[in-house]
């Protein structure tokens, strides 16, 4: 892994598709970095799956996936429909694959002790779901559209509205972990973490499109199709995969 220095002095010259040059990279708070060398670990990867989280289909059902019915009262905010296909490098299917979304609300707080955003939280939405894939491997979340935040209290430095995104496979040890982003945000040529993926092809792919085959009158919800590729040279990017 790249210096924080180095990672700098890449970005530096980097310029987004409008010619205007690229935001800082998304490091996180000094108070992260590591000051000490890695210490190697000798356990194996089955290792962590004794100690790990246990899924199981029979645990996930329909409501898990609509945020919007979680709760008793109705949640604020823009009602929305995601969904898309989850297949490997060569186009075909995962079926059965457990899908987790979290997200701020759509004030840009998240429902974690630890978020000390001053904005309000939603006693009728949680921000978490999941889901498994069909036989198509489809995946659809009914949910709010999230609102942008600070990344730092004292910064004028905001996220654009993003949904995180995990995946398992069939193991703990085998996990995607990304974000999906919205067309049309004016946030993102500014945001360092969507920026901190190196190519502007697999960037694009990290937005989702707007879907009127999606749109659900009834529901009130917009549609976005975001589809996510799990191996090959059009691989959607994880959080350890930006660069």
């Amino acid at each position: 892994m790249a210096a924080p220095e180095a990672i700098r002095e890449q970005e530096r010259d980097r310029r987004d598709r409008t010619g205007a040059p690229a935001p800082e990279p998304y490091l996180g708070p000094a108070e992260r970095h590591p000051r000490q060398p890695l210490v190697p670990l000798a356990l194996s990867p089955g290792a962590v799956e004794l100690t790990g989280p246990v899924f199981g289909a029979a645990d996930v059902s329909p409501l898990d996936a609509d945020l919007t019915r979680q709760h008793p009262g109705e949640p604020i905010g823009e009602r929305i429909t995601v969904s898309g296909r989850i297949v490997d490098g060569r186009g075909r299917p995962v079926r059965g694959q457990l899908v987790e979304v979290w997200q701020a609300n759509a004030a840009g707080r998240y429902t974690h002790r630890l978020d000390r955003h001053p904005a309000p939280l939603d006693p009728n939405f949680t921000g978490t779901g999941r889901c498994l894939t069909d036989d198509e491997g489809r995946y659809r979340f009914t949910t709010i559209r999230p609102g942008a935040y600070p990344l730092f209290p004292d910064a004028n430095v905001w996220r654009p509205p993003h949904v995180h995104f995990s995946l398992f496979g069939t193991a703990f040890t085998q996990r995607l972990v990304t974000q999906m982003y919205f067309p049309g945000d004016p946030l993102l040529p500014h945001d360092g973490v969507w920026h901190s993926v190196a190519d502007p092809a697999a960037r694009r792919r990290l937005i989702a499109a707007y879907d009127p085959g999606l749109n659900d009158p009834a529901a009130s919800t917009l549609g976005y199709r975001w589809d996510i590729v799990l191996d090959g040279p059009a691989a959607t990017r994880s959080e350890e995969g930006r660069r």
